[in-house]
């Protein structure tokens, strides 16, 4: 298979983020759908074409999504365990994860 050249693009309204392979007939190459929660971007689920495994698909759709989502002031929540462990890898990003605010409940 020659070269991959990815293009990231979210697709609001099907909730996801795709990666296309221009070289390929511009092929759906993986994706990454969410949910939007008010400021939070949701990651739910990871999904890269059997074709492109290995070729860095998934990251490339983790590093995209969450540079749209930093440049847009929101916070995700990875509850997709490809994007949790992705971010876990890669500490630059640990500041878009939502942080719960500290309980001011009294005993």
């Amino acid at each position: 298979m020659a070269d991959v050249s990815l293009t990231v693009t979210d697709v609001p309204a099907r909730r996801r983020y795709e990666a296309r392979d221009a070289g390929a007939g511009d092929a759906v190459a993986g994706f990454a759908e969410y949910l939007l929660a008010g400021e939070m971007v949701v990651f739910t689920h990871t999904e890269v074409d059997p074709a492109y495994e290995g070729r860095g698909v998934g990251s490339a759709i983790v590093r995209s999504s969450l540079d749209d989502v930093r440049s847009r002031g929101m916070v995700v929540l990875p509850l997709c365990p490809f994007y949790k462990g992705w971010i876990e890898r890669h500490r630059e990003y640990a500041d878009l994860v939502y942080k719960r605010p500290e309980s001011t409940a009294t005993d």
